[in-house]
Order: structure tokens, then sequence, then C-alpha cells
């Protein structure tokens, strides 16, 4: 199964501040602050001039990220404005750079948002979905180059993008940076897994589920007419256990509720609350010719197989023949 760049696939662990830096509230200049930094030379050279404590560094940071977002979706907009003069797959690579650019500057606006209210850690949940999105971003700004290496290695169009393309990385990489010294629940590191429901915990090669005696009773019929599939893991801990809120099979012999796993996920319903718990889409046996997109309004969904080799998602678009990096992955979420 391939997976499209449009979501996190590289975490990042960040240097630790003592308890003492991290909520340090008086001000201090940049060279005490920076050394702690992934590029302490970058950031003097970000914060030149600047004194404060690590929330004051933290919002310059996501202020000059948001503004540099801004301007690179007008530089991709004025090349679209003057696609005709472009090949067909340099123009598809720049839609994709202007799909993830927009991507990255929804995100980058929700996380100021939030970090201009507040000097407090935030909730380990809240926490983790910005440290995702921020994650996110990175990995799109990459995907953005890719796509454009691929198929303009020597156009002007790649040449003129490639550079700011790096420098907002370096930017957005030190508005990541900051985030996790400032705002993040103490100890905590990005690959670290939430006991909340927010990501999955295996264990044993067990999920610790929590469901109705109705959505059980759909899940074990699929997987044990099958005799195979995940077991689910029952649990006294409520902290260990994961909600699911409802269930519906998909199953090419037409025996579940869709045949194909888009149809499945379009009728999963939009904008779920993390309280409500997540909406399971099992996919049975079978070799599944899809291109995957889940909207980010399709929020807490859990798609499960019957296991490898067994639930397979396959297709076969390529730059060769046309398509585009971002668009060549079999499974995405944006």
């Amino acid at each position: 199964m391939a997976f499209a760049h449009s979501f996190p696939l590289v975490l990042f662990i960040f240097a630790s501040l003592s308890l003492a830096d991290k909520h340090a509230t008086s001000p201090v200049p940049p060279e005490t602050f920076c050394h702690s930094t992934r590029d302490p030379s970058y950031c003097n050279n970000v914060f030149a001039n600047q004194n404060g404590n690590i929330h004051d560094y933290g919002r310059i940071s996501f202020r000059k990220s948001l503004s540099q977002s801004r301007k690179f979706l007008s530089l991709v907009d004025s090349y679209l404005q003057s696609s005709s003069s472009f090949s067909q797959p340099i123009v598809r690579a720049l839609q994709d750079c202007h799909f993830l650019a927009e991507l990255n500057l929804e995100y980058l606006s929700n996380t100021f948002d939030i970090v201009d209210k507040t000097n407090n850690v935030l909730a380990s949940s809240q926490a983790e979905d910005i440290q995702t999105s921020l994650s996110a971003v990175l990995t799109n700004q990459q995907t953005c180059l890719d796509g454009l290496e691929t198929v303009a290695s020597n156009s002007r169009v790649k040449n003129d993008l490639s550079l700011p393309l790096s420098d907002d990385t370096k930017l957005h990489s030190l508005s990541l940076d900051i985030f996790a010294k400032g705002w993040m629940p103490e100890k905590k590191i990005a690959t670290s897994w939430a006991r909340n429901g927010r990501h999955l915990n295996f264990r044993n090669g067990r999920l610790p589920l929590k469901m109705s005696e109705r959505v059980r009773a759909i899940y074990d019929s699929a997987r044990g007419h099958r005799g195979h599939g995940r077991k689910l893991l029952q649990t006294g801990d409520e902290e260990e256990t994961v909600l699911v809120l409802d269930i519906v099979i998909v199953s090419q012999d037409g025996s579940g509720n869709f045949t194909t796993i888009n149809d499945a996920i379009a009728a999963a319903p939009n904008n779920t609350a993390a309280s409500a718990g997540y909406f399971m889409i099992y996919i049975t046996e079978g070799v599944y010719q899809e291109y995957v997109s889940i909207d980010k309004k399709k929020t807490y969904l859990m798609l499960l197989g019957d296991g490898i080799n067994r639930t397979i998602i396959t297709g076969n678009q390529n730059v060769v023949d046309g398509s585009t990096t971002f668009n060549s992955a079999t499974f995405g979420k944006p």
C-alpha cells in the first residue's frame, strides 16, 4: 500500500529544555534561546534584534511562517495563471503545490490562532493534533518540491520555486521546534502514543477497542466468517481503550455494506468529535484497485483489513504515464 505525502510520514524528536527554561517568562536575547534549537545560526538570524520569552519567539516565528506561506501560495497562483505556456505535467505539479500550499496555510493559521491566545501548556490531545499538522506542513513542502523536480528538472518553474520552498521549510521547522518547547506537555515527544483514543495502541497484536454490542456483533461476524482479521482485546482499563462509534463492512462479493473503500469513506460522518469515537471501516480480503483519498472533513476514521497480503489496495498511476508524484499514491489523507 502506498501513501500520499500529504500527511506526516516523518515525526520529529525535539531537544528538551529544563522545566525552568521551558516555562521562562523573562525576556532573553536570541542567542540565549536559540542555542537549544535545531539550527541556532538560522534561529539567530530570524530573531535578530528581538528580545522575548519562548512564547514571544513562537508567535514571531508563526507570524513569519504565515506570511511566507501566503507569499508562496501567491507565487504558485501567478504561475498557474500563465499555465498555457507550460506542459501538462508541469501544470499538474503546480496544481498539487497549490493544493498543498492551501493546506499549509490552513494548518499554520489554525495553530497561530491557538498559540496567540495562551502561554499555557496545551492538553495532550490538542498539542499532538497541532504537532501532527505542523509535521504535515514540512512533508507537504517536500512533496511539492519532489513533484516539480520529477516533471520540471530543467524548467524555470522548478528553479524559481525551489529556493522559497527550501527557505520556508527552515522557517516552518523552527516554528514546529518552538511549539514543541513552548506548548507541548512536559516530557512529551513526537513519537509517543496517547492513551485517550487519539492514537491506536496495539498490544500483543490486538486492539483494545470499546464498542456497543451491536457494533461488536457486526465486527465479529465479518471477522469470524473468514476465520481471520484483527483481534479485539477486552480490557477494564478505560484509559487504554479506543471507542468505536459505528462500523461498516467493505466486501467485493457484495456481502457487506459497500463494495469499494471510497464509497464507505463517503458514507462516514463529517467533522466528528474525539468524544464520539471512531467510525470503523472493516475491509475484507481482496485486491482493491482504488485510489483512496480521505477528505479532511472525515475525522476519526479507523480502517482495518483482514491482514497482511489479504486486504490489498493497489493502483498503477505513475509519473511516466502522466500522473504526478502526489497523485500516484493509492492511499492518502490531506
